[in-house]
């Protein structure tokens, strides 16, 4: 089970729908929102299925930032992000999205991110190898990226930080991922 924060109005909202007493709030919503488990099921394969296939990223110009930010949301809600132990695998979870909703924009972004004597990201592992000691680095999943992954966790945020900020998302979606991660 995972907590979700909405405002009370929202919450009055969401409770004035119950139908009968032990109704929880997952069952209001389910029937608001007419979504099945089947329906869950198959979105989250169709996520998992898209997330592995970099030809279907959206660029841009032909997405809206509400569905952007609402695509980035809906991670973070997600069981599969949830369910994650690791702040690394939580980190590469973000910045596989961020690709998909633009790859131009990630691609500049993070052209020019770098340390004091790191490479942070490049097309190939060896690069990175290359340009310092125990990077640990990783394929991104669903993009042509690679990136370092053997840093703390501040500046893992301090990373996602600055491409969402590049991406021109909003500073608190950027906060809240980064507080997730």
């Amino acid at each position: 089970m995972k907590t979700i924060e909405v405002d009370d109005e929202l919450y009055r909202y969401i409770a004035s729908q119950t139908r009968h007493i032990g109704e929880s709030a997952s069952d209001i919503l389910r029937r608001m929102l007419n979504v099945s488990a089947q329906t869950i099921k198959e979105a989250k394969e169709t996520q998992a299925a898209d997330s592995e296939t970099p030809s279907l990223a959206t660029s841009h110009s032909e997405s809206r930032p509400q569905d952007r930010v609402r695509t980035v949301r809906e991670l973070l809600l997600s069981d599969e992000y949830a369910d994650q132990k690791r702040a690394v695998n939580r980190f590469m979870m973000v910045l596989s999205t961020l690709y998909r909703l633009s790859p131009q924009e990630f691609q500049d972004a993070t052209h020019t991110l770098q340390g004091r004597t790191r490479v942070y990201f490049a097309g190939d592992e060896q690069t990175l190898l290359q340009n310092g000691t125990h990077t640990k680095p990783k394929h991104i999943p669903g993009t042509p990226y690679w990136v370092i992954t053997n840093t703390n966790t501040g500046r893992k945020c301090s990373m996602i930080e600055h491409i969402m900020q590049s991406m021109l998302f909003p500073q608190e979606l950027a906060d809240k991922v980064c507080g997730t991660i």
